[in-house]
């Protein structure tokens, strides 16, 4: 298949950044990078254009270097606590997992928080009561380390149901449907 070259004029996932030369197919480059403005072909007057497209680029990157700090502090500061039924050994019946983590760093944060749990590094999920360090990943150098606690939840202990005396009417659901019956006396 042919190919050309073409001068990106704005990130493009998977294919790179401003700037960026890259040979890509010449139907994707005349039918959807050239028409949406994400690409200008590569020529000698485009030269002007990407000294332009690496000041933009640059800024950007800047830009998104320090959002990712700060962003990387706040995390760093938070103690997330999960509630978990747990058995005698501390072994929980559920578990954390990245989704949690990250839709409790959404709630802590504010909702309208932009923030990927693809970039929290588990391995697997959490089932263990206690206290953990987990890492996320907000760019290739730039890394956060939160404290994840898990504590039991404090299971309510049912009451003893009276026993019905001999000969008194008791309800019972039985497949979804009650059921009135007489209490038998056992000997």
């Amino acid at each position: 298949m042919p190919t050309t070259e073409v001068i990106l004029t704005e990130k493009v996932a998977h294919l790179g950044s401003e700037a960026d030369l890259v040979k890509v197919k010449s139907g994707y480059a005349r039918n959807f990078l050239l028409p949406q403005g994400k690409a200008i072909e590569k020529s000698s007057g485009a030269v002007h254009r990407v000294n332009v497209l690496k000041k933009k680029r640059a800024e950007r990157e800047a830009k998104e270097l320090n959002d990712a700090q700060d962003f990387a502090r706040r995390i760093g500061k938070m103690k997330l606590t999960f509630e978990l039924e747990t058995g005698e050994q501390g072994k929980a019946f559920g578990s954390v997992t990245a989704s949690d983590i990250a839709d409790k760093i959404r709630a802590e944060l504010g909702g309208n928080t932009e923030f990927d749990r693809h970039s929290i590094q588990l391995p697997k999920a959490l089932k263990e009561a206690g206290k953990h360090e987990v890492e996320i990943k907000l760019q290739h150098d730039i890394t956060a380390t939160v404290t994840v606690t898990i504590s039991p939840k404090s299971a309510a202990v049912e009451a003893p149901k009276p026993v019905a005396e001999e000969g008194e009417k008791t309800e019972k659901t039985v497949g979804g449907y009650k059921a009135k019956t007489k209490a038998k006396h056992k000997e």
